[in-house]
């Protein structure tokens, strides 16, 4: 069966909040790679397993952000060609994102494998936890392939209407992690490397599976050699948006983990606590983000289709949905911070202590004002804009009718 939606017709709520559901429950399995790591190694391990997780999840993260926003630019210019109905333009815009994911893979693994070392360093990681950080990061450098790939092919669904496939595909993985944390780090005794190889083969699943599909589902691409020809064209469109977003996502995550740096000056618990806050702290952003993807894909096909009334329209009802949702996931995190925080560590006051007042600060007020910002910013994405061009686009949405 085919999955994919057009977004350029039917009602533009009912559509958003459709399309953007399974990108939500697949974002929060997602996560579940470095949440189950921190469940399982934080009961198993102790202290200082959670504290080396928190730190290399942290370094993760920038990976992860350069690779999703490098490969946000392919779900604009898949939902651009879609709208129009261009057929060629689809297929030449994955065969060029599969090439440039590739490449970065490859420049970002050995960058990646050169600096976690220093890096670890300078954010003064505990010396009890140092060990298990790097071995933590080596292993998940070296799956660096699997992420962008299977973010590729996902961001390739997703321009083409199909935000229930990739549902999928995470769901087999987080299945398989959460098996593999339990054995590797349970009865083989591995420790955190036995966590990193489980999140780095989950990840290699995911990414086979969604390659599997998308060659037998999707009539564009038959992964013939010539097909992955980089179209010149297709890469300045694909890398005007995806190199300032993944820019934009690396500097944010850059912060948090300098903040995580100097957190962990006061010690294990305070770096172990701070490591699961932010794992909170992201969860609660999820909606947040799925809405973000939403409104980028159907407002990309609406734009393609050259329909700008339904853009603004898309625009509107993703910025009311976003400030919403989050204002009610922001005011369960403050009621119910400690219980939260006990699930990863129910028996160390200070840990508790610490992680509920980091959510006390950080999943807040300011959690409205980002929620509106990335709103805006999914939208100036999928008309292939990055600020200030995008301005001039953003005062058309903001004027309602």
């Amino acid at each position: 069966m085919n999955e994919e939606q057009n977004l350029t017709t039917g009602s533009v709520p009912g559509k958003l909040i459709v399309f953007a559901l399974p990108l939500l429950f697949a974002n929060l399995l997602q996560s579940f790679y470095s949440i189950v790591d921190m469940l399982v190694v934080g009961r198993i391990v102790g202290n200082t397993g959670l504290a080396a997780i928190s730190n290399a999840s942290m370094a993760g993260f920038i990976i992860n952000s350069v690779c999703i926003g490098l490969t946000m630019g392919g779900t604009v210019a898949a939902a651009q060609y879609k709208g129009a109905g261009d057929e060629k333009g689809q297929r030449e815009t994955v065969g060029t994102l599969f090439s440039i994911a590739f490449l970065a893979a490859i420049l970002v693994t050995a960058i990646g494998l050169s600096a976690y070392k220093p890096l670890f360093r300078m954010l003064n990681v505990p010396p009890e936890a140092m060990g298990d950080t790097c071995a933590y990061m080596k292993i998940i450098c070296c799956g660096t392939v699997f992420v962008f790939g299977y973010n590729a092919v996902c961001s390739i669904l997703k321009g083409l209407g199909d935000s229930k496939s990739p549902l999928a595909f995470v769901a087999i993985a987080a299945a398989v992690n959460i098996v593999l944390d339990i054995i590797l780090v349970g009865p083989f005794a591995m420790g955190t490397e036995g966590a990193a190889y489980a999140t780095i083969a989950s990840q290699g699943i995911s990414f086979m599976i969604s390659v599997i599909h998308l060659k037998r589902r999707n009539s564009v691409f038959d992964f013939k050699f010539r097909h992955f020809a980089v179209k010149p064209d297709k890469m300045a469109a694909i890398l005007k948006v995806g190199l300032p977003a993944a820019a934009q996502m690396a500097v944010v995550n850059i912060s948090y983990l300098l903040i995580t740096g100097m957190l962990n000056r006061f010690g294990v618990p305070v770096a172990a606590a701070s490591g699961v806050g932010l794992k909170i702290n992201t969860f609660a952003g999820m909606p947040c983000w799925a809405i973000g993807q939403a409104v980028t894909a159907m407002a990309g096909q609406n734009f393609g289709a050259n329909d700008i009334d339904r853009v603004r329209k898309t625009t509107k009802a993703g910025l009311y949905l976003n400030i919403i949702i989050t204002l009610l996931t922001v005011l369960l995190v403050q009621l119910f911070a400690k219980p939260i925080m006990m699930i990863f560590n129910p028996v160390n006051a200070e840990v508790i202590s610490d992680g509920i007042l980091y959510l006390r600060i950080c999943c807040g007020a300011n959690s409205l004002v980002y929620a509106v910002m990335y709103t805006f910013d999914s939208f100036a994405m999928s008309v292939l804009q990055t600020l200030p061009c995008s301005m001039h686009f953003l005062d058309a949405v903001v004027r309602f009718p």
